[in-house]
């Protein structure tokens, strides 16, 4: 079982590289398991509760314990599993700590329009209309 499963955006690109990047990091040891929110098999009854909205949001993780996180704390965990967590060991400096989460925070607000996708009001819309086609079809 994983330490750890991160919920990722798979129509990100950016978050799609940082996926590559810990999976190469985590050379098929399995410390993490990676989930794809924008899949259309995406069950948030197995992943803690989280929907497709609320992983839109911001990042999640789910410990092998049940605890979820979120934000920055996903990056520092996941970097550690790998072997890198001094990478965002300054991050919890308490000054430093403040800067990093509110920069996060911003980009977390303004994510899909940085990176050119419809808002997430279209983003949900679009899923749910896939999703319940799909459903229709079974």
């Amino acid at each position: 079982m994983p330490e750890l499963t991160l919920l990722y955006d798979g129509g990100c690109p950016l978050c799609l590289r940082e996926v590559r990047s810990l999976k190469r990091l985590d050379a098929g040891r399995g410390l993490i398991a990676f989930t794809d929110i924008d899949a259309d098999g995406y069950d948030p009854d197995q992943h803690a509760g989280i929907n497709y909205r609320q992983a839109m949001g911001r990042m999640h993780a789910i410990r092998a314990d049940g605890t979820v996180i979120t934000d920055v704390e996903v990056f520092r965990q996941s970097y550690n599993l790998v072997g890198l967590g001094w990478l965002y060991a300054p991050t919890r400096w308490p000054l430093v700590q403040v800067l990093v989460d509110a920069i996060y925070t911003w980009w977390a607000n303004r994510r899909l329009q940085l990176t050119r996708r419809p808002d997430l009001e279209v983003l949900c819309s679009e899923r749910c209309d896939r999703v319940s086609g799909q459903r229709l079809q079974s």
